[in-house]
């Protein structure tokens, strides 16, 4: 009974357009209210210490970092070598745009981020080229959720502090993933850029070109070698190597680059402000709603509802796929991770599902979910800047979510694309 009140007094408040986090805190007073098997003070001391979080640190570092990049000339230096890499294929620059995207998104960690910096010189690009301007703001708004899954990720850091998951272990595990999704995309560019008469460059491969264009662009690519090979050489932990992004960053992008003003500065803190605040007013109720879970039995309650649909792990794995991306249409990616990650990890590990293939699996759908109407920041943001309504974007994407959920299919099946490289490395 004292569940049902929770789950239907949240998804009321929700319905009215309530913020997430005030919604569960007054979900968890009507449970108390029902069924007194806590107290006020319970919560609140649950919701100080679910923020009393050092790897907390590091959401708001890389969200600085990435913003911070992306203004001080980072993206077209990028644009730059994936052109000379991939740019004479049929489809080339928007397989540019992909590849593109998995490099600004070893920097950023964020979907939107990602869509914003590689879409604002990518899109007009290709439709110099002759691509259709619908198609490419739909490849760049599906591309862009590479930003989540090549490490450093705010997603896997979410997942990290919620679970108390190795976020080191996590980054590493997303490399093979974001492979497998980039070459995914890739092959759906293709095939349609084929169909549609859209050339690449011609050129053959120039390894001096390449390697010059690697050279302009070289303090941008140190940086994911500096902080994911600090990480896992044991140097510094994933927040310190957050701030040391934003130091980098800052360095760079005003003293190398010079396209970074000092007055950029205040303008990135102030834009990111409001989003790092929701983060943080959603984890600390969400932290509390574990302990209130654990009371309640909800996770047994979960691991005996699909017990009873099927005992194969298989076909748990499925279902719950198919819920996860269900979820990402209706709630936004950073509260489903935040909320449900916990309860998912206590239902699958003891049914053998590795926290870390979880964490893979969890920040897949939640990549799905940047580009599912009708919560869909990934399209807005390429909306906003294309004025294309997001319904017409949405319709030329599906052949690219279609894509994803082959790859999620592939990485959710055979766990050694997540966990392979951390077998290797002994990590």
């Amino acid at each position: 009974m004292a569940s049902i009140v929770l789950l239907t007094v949240v998804a009321i408040f929700l319905l009215i357009g309530v913020p997430i986090g005030i919604c569960l805190a007054i979900g968890m007073l009507a449970t108390l209210v029902v069924s007194p098997i806590t107290n006020l003070q319970f919560i609140s001391q649950a919701m100080y210490s679910g923020l009393d979080s050092m790897p907390l640190l590091a959401i708001p570092c890389f969200i600085l970092a990435g913003s911070v990049m992306e203004i001080g000339g980072l993206s077209k230096r990028l644009i730059n070598v994936a052109n000379k890499l991939v740019g004479r294929f049929d489809g080339g620059l928007g397989t540019v745009a992909i590849v593109a995207c998995l490099f600004f998104g070893a920097i950023s960690g964020s979907a939107p981020a990602t869509v914003a910096a590689i879409g604002s010189i990518m899109i007009p690009a290709m439709i110099e080229r002759g691509y259709d301007k619908v198609y490419a703001t739909g490849l760049i708004a599906v591309a862009g959720g590479l930003g989540v899954i090549v490490p450093p990720s705010i997603p896997m850091v979410i997942y990290g502090v919620a679970t108390s998951t190795s976020i080191g272990s996590l980054f590493l595990a997303g490399f093979f993933p974001a492979i497998v999704v980039a070459l995914s995309l890739g092959i759906v560019n293709y095939f349609i850029s084929k169909k549609r008469g859209y050339k690449g460059t011609g050129e053959k491969f120039n390894l001096k070109g390449f390697l010059s264009a690697c050279w302009e662009a070289k303090w941008a690519l140190l940086m994911p070698v500096i902080i994911l090979g600090g990480i896992y050489g044991g140097v510094f932990t994933p927040t310190e190597a957050a701030v040391i992004s934003v130091a980098y960053g800052i360095v760079i992008g005003l003293f190398v680059y010079k396209e970074l003003k000092f007055i950029d500065l205040f303008r990135i803190v102030d834009n990111n402000t409001s989003f790092v605040g929701g983060v943080m007013m959603t984890f600390a109720p969400a932290a509390a709603l574990g302990s209130i879970f654990a009371m309640l039995q909800v996770p047994s309650a979960v691991s005996s509802a699909l017990m009873t649909i099927s005992t194969n792990k298989n076909i748990i794995l499925l279902i719950i796929n198919i819920f996860l991306v269900f979820v990402g249409m209706i709630v936004d990616t950073t509260s489903a991770n935040i909320i449900l990650s916990p309860l998912l990890l206590a239902v699958l590990k003891p049914m053998g599902v590795d926290p870390i293939h979880l964490g893979i699996i969890m920040t897949l759908n939640l990549c799905i979910g940047f580009v599912t109407p009708p919560v869909a920041v990934n399209l807005f943001v390429a909306s906003g800047m294309t004025k294309i309504s997001v319904e017409r974007i949405a319709k030329v994407a599906i052949p690219f979510i279609v894509a994803l959920f082959a790859a999620l299919m592939l990485v959710t099946y055979i766990p050694d694309i997540s966990l392979g490289l951390l077998k290797i490395m002994k990590y």
